[in-house]
């Protein structure tokens, strides 16, 4: 009884939070590090090779496959996207102005969160954008950056009507397959090993936040219907785009997401064209001290699903450098369920870090050198 007792009692302490880093250089990691806990029932260490939900770093990896299409010239980033979506896009107070992708990927669209981003299995994405709080009422469309993402269901919706293909698979198609990457969105597509090494996130107050999976998918990968159902095949294309989370629901290893910031550096020549890789990393939008929320200088710059750090001539009131050398780097972060993420690579030495680190609390302190928290800061720089 006291050996039970005590096994027990192991298997209900919190143990240290997951957290992972990679370093890598070129085409191959440099450095390895993985910390804590990625199932604190089973006791299951976490590994560098393990997937985890990995936030808003999901948007790069949308506007990579958005770019390949853009190369086989199935999609423009410049054109009216109500052309071929099948229902008209508009920003209610500025109707005569287009919403193209390009507006849609560099959060400039005047699309915001206050309505909600995301939908049951039979949600509609026009009924939602309907509603009180979908828009900037304040300004058109256009140079206002205001960080969204909604803008990403509604990017995934047309990625569906241009293809005829479901978020997810289209996603496993043109990035994760080609790439050798075992990712996915919502775990639709992802191994069977991938699912069973799955890291399950904690909040900082101990409660399981998300993808306690017991070794097994979800009975529904995203949301359920109203009626509590869940058969894909009631799932509408280019109507809904928010039921495989393309904001923030890629699951992958800090390994695989190595291999995405090599994309980013140009060392995985033929994925995309020279001139989308460039499309995609430099600024569509800089902050000028005026145009955009920065929420504490946080956003200075911004490509097609890109975040620019540390960009030359920047005003004063950007704290956006968490490495704190001033060099500019290319990138995305991430922040969802008491996870903290980031990926980042220096384009012009071709090196990059690609981390997690989990149980942050939502009032987490920032760090000393930037408007990152002090536990992204320290992932950066790795921990002892």
């Amino acid at each position: 009884m006291i050996l039970l007792a005590a096994t027990a009692l192991l298997a209900a302490a919190p143990g240290p939070p997951a957290r992972a880093r990679v370093t890598f250089r070129a085409d191959h990691v440099v450095e390895r590090q993985a910390q804590g806990l990625a199932d604190r029932a089973t006791r299951r260490p976490v590994r560098v090779e393990d997937p985890v939900r990995i936030a808003s770093i999901s948007k790069l990896a949308v506007a990579m496959a958005v770019m390949r299409l853009v190369d086989q010239r199935r999609l423009d980033l410049d054109r009216d996207v109500s052309t071929g979506l099948g229902w008209r896009l508009r920003h209610p107070a500025f109707p005569d102005t287009p919403i193209t992708l390009r507006l849609l990927l560099s959060h400039t669209s005047g699309v915001r969160d206050a309505a909600g981003y995301t939908l049951g299995l039979d949600g509609d994405l026009p009924a939602l954008l309907a509603q009180p709080g979908a828009w900037d009422t304040g300004h058109a469309p256009g140079g206002y950056f205001s960080y969204a993402n909604l803008n990403f269901p509604i990017i995934a919706a047309i990625m569906e009507s241009a293809t005829g293909e479901r978020f997810d698979r289209l996603m496993a198609r043109l990035v994760f397959r080609p790439l050798g990457l075992d990712a996915c969105f919502n775990w639709t597509t992802c191994s069977s090993r991938a699912v069973r090494r799955g890291i399950v996130l904690y909040r900082a107050s101990g409660e399981v936040a998300h993808d306690d999976l017991h070794g097994s998918r979800p009975r529904c990968p995203g949301a359920a219907a109203r009626d509590g159902g869940c058969d894909l095949a009631r799932y509408v294309l280019a109507r809904n785009g928010a039921f495989f989370s393309p904001q923030g629901g890629m699951r992958i290893a800090m390994t695989d997401l190595a291999r995405l910031g090599m994309v980013l550096a140009g060392r995985r020549p033929g994925f995309l064209s020279s001139a989308s890789l460039a499309t995609m990393t430099s600024p569509a939008w800089r902050y000028d001290g005026r145009n955009g929320d920065t929420e504490r200088g946080f956003f200075c710059g911004y490509g097609l699903g890109v975040m620019l750090l540390a960009l030359p001539g920047r005003p004063a009131d950007c704290h956006d450098d968490p490495f704190g050398d001033g060099a500019p780097r290319i990138g995305h972060p991430g922040e969802a369920y008491g996870l903290r993420s980031g990926l980042w690579v220096d384009a012009t030495t071709g090196t990059g870090t690609a981390f997690f680190t989990s149980a942050v609390p939502d009032d987490a302190p920032t760090g000393p050198r930037s408007s990152f928290t002090a536990a992204e800061e320290a992932a950066i720089t790795g921990w002892k």
